[in-house]
């Protein structure tokens, strides 16, 4: 009986896993929607910064997007390369960096610091 026990836990953890992927799958894409659409009426307005900022937003949103899609359709058996990830994370971070550093705001520049420093931790526990 234990064991069935057991198979009825674990069945019902996968399925909340599953809801929460599917909610964070939700919000994620009603946030990029939001700010593609605000990006399109109001780029003409916002500062330079600030579309910046919100290019690479939208990127790192993609990037996750694409991710838990795979982790809801393929379950928790997902094959997909996590240091691979983290590196073209991280090579297009760095030179966003290089290219718009200068124009960002000091908040903003800091915290994406700060995510390159966790992304080369991450990649060096990999490795």
């Amino acid at each position: 009986m234990t064991h069935t026990k057991d198979i009825h836990l674990k069945s019902e953890s996968n399925i909340n896993e599953e809801d929460n992927r599917l909610e964070e799958l939700e919000r994620l894409v009603e946030s990029h929607t939001r700010t593609e659409r605000h990006l399109e009426q109001h780029s003409d307005i916002a500062s330079s910064e600030s579309v910046h900022a919100a290019k690479y937003k939208q990127a790192e949103r993609e990037a996750s997007i694409k991710a838990l899609e795979e982790k809801i359709i393929c379950g928790n058996q997902v094959h997909h390369d996590e240091s691979e990830g983290l590196e073209k994370n991280y090579t297009f971070a760095k030179g966003y960096l290089d290219h718009n550093s200068e124009h960002m705001d000091p908040k903003s520049l800091e915290n994406m610091k700060e995510k390159q420093q966790n992304r080369r931790d991450k990649m060096d526990d990999l490795f």
